[in-house]
């Protein structure tokens, strides 16, 4: 080994938390690993076993409006000086990048600086960012098959799958239970800042519509934004209903790992951790994403009979009621979809992606 492993990812969850699994998978296997995000890592981040966290400034190009744009190009140029005098400073391995704007500097700086490269793309579509970046690194993993991939850098793809926290495979120990032992029904509501409001706004409706029994057996776990929390809570408490609602949960991997159902965006990491526990799944993939890469991260799973997917515009509170009650009344679909969900889960991603990170280690020069 020549040097330390840095991972670049932006400050969410769909990006760190892959990151987060290879990075306790390089820290078992003897490497050291620093980690570049964005300010909004905090609440991720702390979990991460890394040397240290270098906050990078970044920026994304979400308007057209010429002063923004010209603005965002100024916060990127900043981070690349950042991501310059870091990688200068560790001296890198190998630098790993996990998608979104903000790995744009670090991985530029990188490449800049002849280090090895590699971009993990958690999506079945490949982002803007990680597009961009794709001709100019070492090699590119894969969390799900990219089919249309361009043919200038399909050649440096392999499909290594999601990599998922040690949290996602200790509730994969769980077996799944159609019902609780007292007859309780978990059900699971999130979806991340673009799945919690629209859940939020559609799930007091879709519980008033459940049949009276299951009404009384249900405990949810449901993510809401913080204007909409209390909100949230206020519903359940009046209807009646037991449900923890907040907008995090540190123990959503257990909780999911409980779960008699999921409903959720579809999201890669999402998916790719539903698949891994093997969970039941409604899937409603977010309709204003620019590639329509969660309709495409939820075919394969929806394909092997583990989830049922259903875009936003045709989900009403009533047929959401009815597919949450004709899962919740057919124990052997939901058990069978339980196993179909798993049956598509990549459980050793983590494993397999640091086997091609260790594969690069010993190409970095000493400079």
């Amino acid at each position: 080994m020549n040097g330390p492993i840095l991972l670049s990812a932006g400050g969410t969850g769909g990006h760190l938390f892959p990151a987060e699994a290879l990075a306790h998978e390089l820290v078992a296997r003897g490497f050291t690993v620093h980690l570049a995000t964005d300010e909004r890592a905090g609440r991720y981040a702390e979990r991460f076993p890394v040397e240290s966290i270098h906050v990078v400034p970044s920026a994304t190009f979400g308007s057209k409006n010429p002063l923004h744009v010209a603005s965002s190009l100024m916060t990127l140029w900043r981070g690349f000086r950042v991501a310059s005098q870091v990688v200068r400073t560790i001296r890198p391995a190998v630098v790993v990048g996990f998608g979104g704007y903000p790995t744009v500097p670090p991985m530029m700086a990188a490449t800049r600086a002849g280090r090895p490269t590699l971009i993990h793309e958690q999506n079945a579509v490949m982002g803007r960012a990680n597009k961009f970046l794709a001709p100019r690194v070492t090699r590119i993993a894969a969390g799900i098959p990219q089919e249309h991939a361009d043919k200038a850098y399909a050649g440096k793809i392999t499909v290594t799958g999601n990599p998922v926290r040690p949290a996602i495979l200790e509730a994969a120990g769980y077996d799944y239970k159609a019902r609780d032992s007292d007859g309780r029904f978990r059900l699971v509501v999130f979806g991340g800042s673009q799945g919690a409001q629209f859940f939020a706004d559609v799930m007091p409706e879709t519980i008033r519509a459940l049949p009276a029994d299951l009404r009384r057996q249900l405990h949810v776990t449901q993510q809401a934004r913080p204007e909409q929390e209390e909100r949230v809570r206020t519903f359940y408490a009046a209807e009646g209903i037991e449900a923890d609602v907040s907008p995090f949960f540190t123990d959503m991997a257990k909780r999911i790992g409980r779960a008699q159902l999921v409903v959720s965006r579809s999201g890669a990491s999402t998916v790719s951790e539903i698949a891994v526990i093997g969970r039941p799944a409604i899937l409603v993939p977010y309709p204003y994403a620019l590639d329509h890469d969660q309709a495409a991260n939820a075919a394969l799973i929806e394909a092997a009979g583990g989830a049922l997917v259903v875009p936003q515009a045709d989900l009403s509170p009533e047929r959401l009621a009815g597919l949450i009650a004709g899962l919740a009344a057919d124990q052997g679909r939901a058990t069978a979809m339980a196993a179909a969900a798993r049956s598509t889960g990549i459980p050793h991603a983590a494993r397999l992606l640091a086997d091609v990170v260790e594969s690069m280690s010993g190409t970095a020069n000493s400079n």
